[in-house]
């Protein structure tokens, strides 16, 4: 095996390279200069930061997806020799260049979809932080990653810890996967607690540093629910061999149970630079100067069913799991919606459930959808959770 000195540096292009697992990946190639080198720095609106980072890291382009920013980001980089693109188009074109070895797939929700799918349809090693991209279209996306012969790498911490404890295993020979949860900030409340909390609250993860939206899903446990569907397709598993188990610790990222009875996990402190690097630097285990767990400093581990009963969304997440088809486009979808609300206030934690259940009722069920039906019902889950969400508001009011 080559040693890290001979390795050739891989260029990376970060798709959400502002956001939190982009900053991440920043602060891991800054670490590792003779093995990953930034070719490609995307964002939406954070064009401060964007025209900071592509001043440091000089890469081969940037694209601002909102194009109102176009004009600020161009006037900005052009002394360098930093191609700038505007648009959610431009995203798909970049993935897909020659001089582009692996995509960190980091932009939130459905909106990374398309330019993750443009990765692996130009054959791209994908380090996958979107877990939406498989939730919606796990199905499609894993046959055209095996026909263009694309590398998907999962970034979530608890799939790199089944990915990792699944090298040299045979997947016919794995009973189930458990996939930890920390349980968030309000592990054990029940409802009379969680009515009054707010978004400031549900933001304070007590063990991981997390952008809004997934600390949010962390809090409701929908992360968790999410996570098992893109599980199922990464994985190729039945729905059967997929269970959460709460870990308050967030030391053990998953575990994987075979046909014998052995069980294999995957420990560390919760800090996703670890897993980001994995990915990366697939097949290489890179050395590091990251904090190392230390069993004398944790007393104990502990494990626990999750609270079925307070924390729907699990339950919402494994029941559009089961029924398949378009029907978790649609819990991604309505869950966006509601996310987007809590976090200004314009609605209760518990009421996020509600209007993702009735969303799952009320929107058209597709058995065997494209992905242009896929793309539709996205289109008409939002539209049932934003009409939902103003119906619950004028009652209240």
């Amino acid at each position: 095996m080559l040693s890290s000195s001979q390795l050739q540096a891989r260029r990376v292009a970060i798709l959400g390279a502002t956001g939190s697992i982009g900053t991440q990946a920043l602060e891991v190639i800054d670490a590792l200069p003779h093995l990953l080198q930034v070719e490609v720095l995307t964002a939406h609106g954070n064009a401060d930061l964007l025209i900071k980072q592509a001043r440091k890291y000089q890469p081969n382009a940037v694209v601002i997806t909102d194009e109102s920013q176009y004009a600020r980001v161009k006037d900005a980089l052009s002394s360098l020799p930093i191609k700038v693109f505007s648009g959610a188009a431009a995203l798909c074109e970049v993935v897909a260049w020659d001089s582009v070895d692996v995509v960190l797939a980091a932009i939130v929700g459905f909106a990374g979809m398309k330019s993750t799918l443009a990765a692996v349809r130009a054959g791209k090693r994908v380090a996958l932080a979107n877990k939406e991209t498989l939730v919606v279209a796990g199905e499609q996306v894993m046959l055209e990653a095996w026909q263009n012969k694309a590398r998907i790498l999962p970034v979530d911490s608890e799939h790199s810890a089944i990915y990792q404890c699944l090298l040299g295993e045979e997947l016919e020979r794995v009973e189930k996967i458990m996939l930890t949860a920390s349980g968030g900030p309000f592990l054990g409340r029940k409802p009379n607690y969680l009515v009054n909390v707010k978004a400031s609250h549900a933001l304070q993860h007590p063990n991981w540093d997390m952008g809004a939206k997934i600390s949010i899903d962390s809090a409701s446990l929908m992360n968790k629910g999410l996570e098992m569907i893109e599980a199922k397709w990464l994985f190729g598993l039945d729905n059967n061999q997929i269970e959460v188990v709460v870990h308050p610790q967030s030391i053990v990222h998953s575990l994987v149970q075979f046909t014998d009875g052995s069980i294999k996990a995957q420990l560390g402190l919760p800090d996703m630079k670890l897993p980001i690097q994995y990915a990366l630097c697939w097949p290489h285990r890179a050395p590091n100067n990251f904090k190392r767990f230390d069993f004398k400093d944790y007393a104990q581990l502990s494990f626990e069913a999750p609270d079925l009963r307070t924390f729907r969304n699990l339950t919402l997440a494994r029941n559009a799991m089961e029924q398949g088809g378009n029907a978790p486009a649609v819990l991604n979808a309505a869950n966006e919606v509601v996310v987007a609300a809590f976090l200004q206030n314009k609605i209760g934690f518990l009421e996020m459930s509600d209007i993702i259940a009735e969303t799952l009722v009320q929107a058209a069920h597709l058995e065997k959808p494209d992905l242009e039906a896929l793309e539709a019902s996205d289109t008409e889950a939002r539209a049932i959770a934003a009409r939902l969400l103003e119906e619950k508001r004028a009652a209240f009011y």
